[in-house]
């Protein structure tokens, strides 16, 4: 038996409105995608030098943010460059203005830039703040006599009230 175009009718409209709903993917990408890009340019904003806890840094009320560049190191008896081995601190003679194993290794980074700005290279000193003046001095002179002229010390922000 046909059936009439009222019941077509009802029927076609209690199909669409009984059937299961589905999930609108192309809303919940583009929720996530946002996020994504909101937290990966929000999380390059923090600028912390790495700190070991074997380095009491001393504390000061610096003004200007840390800024990432090439970190030199004294920890216990060694001197680091970015975490490396350069020189030990028994090795180094009280006569001598440089320091042999830092030297080669600033020159062998300096080598890969093209063109050495007019103001030097930067280069930040992490060492802690019972170290020795003189062993503090040689290490500077070092990175000045291999162009690291913008030489920056490495200290721990001191909280200050008002």
């Amino acid at each position: 038996m046909k059936t009439s175009r009222k019941s077509r009718r009802i029927h076609r409209h209690y199909g669409r409105m009984h059937r299961a709903g589905g999930l609108n993917l192309v809303s919940l990408m583009d929720i996530f995608t946002i996020l994504v890009f909101f937290l990966m340019v929000n999380s390059s904003d923090v600028k912390v030098l790495q700190n070991t806890a074997d380095i009491p840094l001393p504390e000061s009320t610096a003004r200007q943010a840390a800024q990432e560049n090439l970190t030199v190191r004294v920890t216990g008896q060694s001197i680091l460059v970015q975490g490396r081995e350069v020189a030990r601190l028994e090795g180094i003679e009280s006569v001598d203005t440089r320091i042999a194993g830092l030297s080669e290794e600033l020159a062998w980074r300096r080598a890969r830039w093209e063109a050495v700005p007019e103001q030097g290279l930067e280069v930040t000193i992490m060492a802690g703040r019972d170290t020795d003046y003189r062993l503090l001095r040689k290490i500077m002179q070092t990175c000045v006599d291999e162009q690291y002229r913008r030489v920056r010390l490495a200290v721990a922000s001191e909280l200050r009230n008002g």
